[in-house]
C-alpha cells in the first residue's frame, strides 16, 4: 500500500512549534490543538504528542523557549532603561511568547527546564535595579524592581493589545519607552545646580 503522504519533516518538534506560535499570534492560546497542529505540519494527528505530550507540555516549552530568549534580550543591556526597552522589544518581536510566557495557568510552572529559564530572565531583570543608585531604586529595591516590571509589561501589553495607538502616535514605541522609564528612574540633580 503506498501512502498519500509524501511528506518528511526533519524537525517535527521545531515545526510545531512555529506552527504554535502562528495559533498564538493570530487567534491566541486558546485556539491551541495539538491535532489541528498536526494538521498544519502534516504528520500524524500523535506525532507531535511524541514531543510535548499534551497541550500543556507544548505550551510549556513555549514558555520554556520564550523565558530563553528574553534572557538573551536582556543579557548585556548597559541600564534599566535599556533593559526596559529591550523588554518592550522582545514583547513586540514574540508576541506569541509572550502571552504564554505570564499565563502560568496555561504550562506546567514546576517543570525544571522552565524553572531554570525564568530564573536567567529574572537575574536579568534584577541586575538593572541592583545597577541603579540608591537614590534611583528607594530603601527597598525589590519594590524598585517591581515598579521596573510594572512599567515594562504594563507598556508592553497595551502596546500589543492596540492601546497605545494615540498616545505612541507615529513616535517609536522604544523611545516613548525610554521617555517615560526617564521620568520614573532619572538620576537625581545633585542640590545646587
Amino acid at each position: 500500500m503506498t501512502s498519500t503522504r509524501t511528506y518528511h519533516h526533519g524537525d517535527l518538534r521545531r515545526a510545531v512549534l512555529a506552527a504554535a506560535l502562528d495559533v498564538i499570534r493570530t487567534e491566541g492560546p486558546a485556539a491551541l490543538s495539538l491535532r489541528d497542529l498536526a494538521r498544519r505540519a502534516g504528520v500524524s494527528h500523535a506525532a507531535p504528542a511524541h514531543h510535548f505530550k499534551d497541550r500543556t507540555g507544548l505550551l510549556t516549552a513555549i514558555a520554556t523557549e520564550g523565558y530563553d530568549l528574553f534572557a538573551a534580550a536582556l543579557a548585556d543591556a548597559p541600564d534599566l532603561q535599556e533593559r526596559g526597552v529591550r523588554y518592550v522589544r522582545f514583547a513586540a518581536e514574540h508576541p506569541a511568547h509572550f502571552q504564554v510566557m505570564f499565563q502560568p495557568d496555561l504550562y506546567r510552572a514546576d517543570d525544571p527546564d522552565l524553572l531554570a529559564a525564568k530564573e536567567r530572565a529574572s537575574e536579568e531583570l534584577r541586575a538593572g535595579v541592583t545597577e541603579l543608585p540608591a537614590s534611583g531604586r528607594g530603601d527597598d529595591p525589590r519594590l524598585a524592581g517591581v515598579a521596573a516590571w510594572s512599567l515594562a509589561h504594563g507598556f508592553a501589553t497595551l502596546l500589543l493589545s492596540g492601546n497605545l495607538g494615540g498616545a505612541v502616535g507615529d513616535r517609536d514605541p522604544e523611545e516613548v519607552f525610554r521617555g517615560l522609564a526617564y521620568l520614573l528612574f532619572a538620576p537625581e540633580e545633585p542640590a545646587g545646580e
